[in-house]
């Protein structure tokens, strides 16, 4: 919650500078202007584009805890190929001002890759997927996947867009050391699965969008499904800096034992476009 607290603040803070008689972003005129299509259009055949998202919190008291999430996408645009990369992590450490004694509570890193081969028109590719997730407190030492399928435009309207991939793919998991397994459960585990994604855009001001991102992987093998939902907005509040308020989903459907299901998380975060 302190995130919300101190970001909404600082945004309270830029608006109060302007009169709600009139748009109060008409002073700006990059970021809404531009749909993702226009951008990645703008920047063809640069070696890289995109942006990067950060939050840091302090906390002092009977409790002391600092957070830190990084988040970053970027982009690739060339005559054939459209490449796309994610790095998301988050790191909490909690210190007791009575003992000094430190601990971590969240340390998660994950990374992904992505390469659409355009083919036919408009947004029409071929696509190959990968990505690697690590998280000391889900009880997995790691997991992975690769896909490869076919993606499109689904939906192309005067403020919403919305793509879709979707093809077959292989995962892969590790169990932690540290969780204990019957003898006869191998800590390795591979499997076919399906994965469809999602991605819905929407205009909502100048400098204002609405993004949602859905991805599904349906496991073949009866081993785990994932789902990962991101619902975000997004107003920019000067040149290349923007407020990002969002709330992700995670869902495991085979959790390590004591653990949960379902991962929520709800965070203001800055946002830098470069």
């Amino acid at each position: 919650m302190s995130y919300i607290k101190l970001a909404g603040y600082a945004y309270l803070t830029a608006c109060s500078f302007q009169s709600w008689a009139v748009d109060p972003f008409e002073e700006f005129h990059q970021y809404g202007e531009l749909s993702d299509e226009e951008i990645h259009k703008l920047h063809q055949g640069e070696v890289l584009y995109g942006d990067i998202e950060f939050g840091l919190i302090a906390n002092k008291g009977n409790t002391r805890s600092t957070a830190f999430k990084l988040k970053s996408n970027v982009y690739q645009d060339f005559e054939h190929w459209r490449n796309h990369f994610k790095l998301d992590g988050l790191y909490k450490e909690e210190t007791d001002s009575d003992t000094d004694k430190s601990d971590v509570s969240a340390s998660r890193y994950y990374i992904s890759a992505q390469g659409n081969y355009k083919i036919g028109r408009d947004n029409e590719s071929l696509f190959i997927y990968g990505d690697y997730n690590n998280d000391k407190f889900n009880g997995k030492a790691y997991t992975g996947t690769v896909a490869l399928g076919y993606g499109n435009r689904i939906f192309q309207g005067t403020k919403n867009t919305v793509d879709f991939d979707i093809g077959p793919g292989l995962y892969l998991s590790k169990t932690a050391h540290d969780v204990v397994l019957e003898p006869d459960v191998d800590r390795t585990q591979h499997g076919q699965l399906l994965r469809v994604s999602l991605q819905w855009e929407r205009t909502v001001s100048k400098q204002t969008r609405f993004n949602h991102d859905l991805s599904i992987e349906k496991s073949l093998s009866g081993l785990n499904s994932r789902v990962f939902s991101e619902t975000a907005l997004v107003s920019q509040v000067m040149g290349g800096v923007s407020l990002k308020v969002s709330y992700t989903y995670r869902y495991n459907s085979q959790p390590e034992e004591n653990k949960q299901k379902v991962d929520t998380e709800l965070g203001v975060t800055l946002v830098y476009s470069f």
